[in-house]
């Protein structure tokens, strides 16, 4: 791992901040003050600049000449189009990973799952979707089709890349996502044919984007495309 000492200042810069908008301390929406940072920072304004332009062209940060710079707000579009890649993909590698797990591995997916259910009385939407990826990634991670696991861990960055975590938008949908997280491993290990476990998980992801979009659009629901 690179030593922060080897990093140049603007990667400094863009290290630090994005960190603080992974652990939402710097929530969508806060202004990012250039001159402030610079001074926490102890340097210039002009490596501050290069980290802001690097986040604005992950998404990150959105910039406005005579505004200034802010963390992104979720991009409900982008959002969407990788919510539902996902729901096919990882839908799919996870019904051809199901007949490969092991006890072991339920058992494994089962602790994770546990540990979001206690998580759900005194709520951190960061540590939540911490263990939710833990858990997603037990069922996935035996598909014995490696283009598709990638594929499926590319979208997973993707989506961390767009926002650390929806739960901070839709906290009430994460009682229903362990829920079915019981459901789908009750699938897998009762033997379920590999079709039933795909639909169920494409639901599960289907469902978690409708939440988001109908908190976006209260006065209505936003219908989505068959998955």
């Amino acid at each position: 791992m690179t030593a922060v000492s080897e990093l140049s200042k603007s990667q400094q810069a863009y290290r630090w901040i994005r960190q603080r908008i992974a652990s939402q301390t710097f929530t969508p929406g806060y202004r990012l003050v250039l001159g402030s940072i610079a001074n926490e920072l102890d340097m210039s304004v002009v490596p501050v600049r290069e980290a802001i332009r690097q986040l604005e062209a992950e998404g990150l940060v959105t910039f406005e000449r005579n505004v200034g710079a802010h963390v992104a707000m979720v991009d409900e579009t982008r959002y969407s189009a990788s919510m539902q890649a996902l729901s096919i993909i990882e839908a799919a590698a996870s019904a051809l990973a199901a007949a490969h797990m092991s006890a072991a591995d339920l058992h494994a997916a089962r602790v994770v799952n546990d540990q979001m259910k206690a998580r759900l009385t005194e709520f951190d939407p960061h540590a939540f979707t911490q263990l939710n990826q833990r858990f997603h990634a037990i069922l996935f991670r035996r598909c014995p089709n490696p283009r598709l696991l990638e594929i499926v861990e590319a979208e997973w960055a993707r989506l961390g890349n767009m926002r650390d975590s929806i739960f901070t938008f839709v906290p009430d949908r994460a009682a229903g996502s362990v829920r079915e997280h019981d459901d789908l491993l009750h699938l897998i290990e009762t033997g379920a044919p590999p079709q039933e476990v795909e639909q169920a998980m494409r639901e599960h992801r289907a469902s978690t984007l409708q939440a988001f979009l109908s908190h976006s659009h209260p006065d209505e629901r936003v219908p989505l495309p068959d998955l």
